[in-house]
């Protein structure tokens, strides 16, 4: 017999547990200083509603312009562009 062929017949089988089983090991879990880990919430930051990219190409003096405008303003470059983009649609 071979060393790679002597584990060829064993399977992995679930084990025969139903809810009351599982329920009263937790119990004895928790009396114990065990606690639930799962997270409550999704970890991690929550997604932005601006998912629409732009990476336009512009004169040098115009990107300036954008740059230093923003940090002016407090903002960020997209919020700029997002103000100015609001107003040509009210110029419409």
């Amino acid at each position: 017999m071979s060393g790679s062929n002597r584990l060829a017949g064993l399977t992995a089988r679930p084990k025969d547990t139903d809810a009351a089983e599982v329920r009263k090991i937790d119990e004895v879990g928790e009396a114990r200083g065990f606690v639930d880990r799962t997270p409550r919430k999704k970890p991690g930051r929550k997604p932005s509603p601006r998912t629409h990219q732009l990476h336009p190409k512009v004169l040098p003096r115009v990107g300036e312009g954008i740059v230093a405008e923003a940090e002016r303003l407090g903002i960020t470059q997209g919020q700029l562009i997002e103000q100015m983009w609001a107003n040509y649609e009210q110029k419409l």
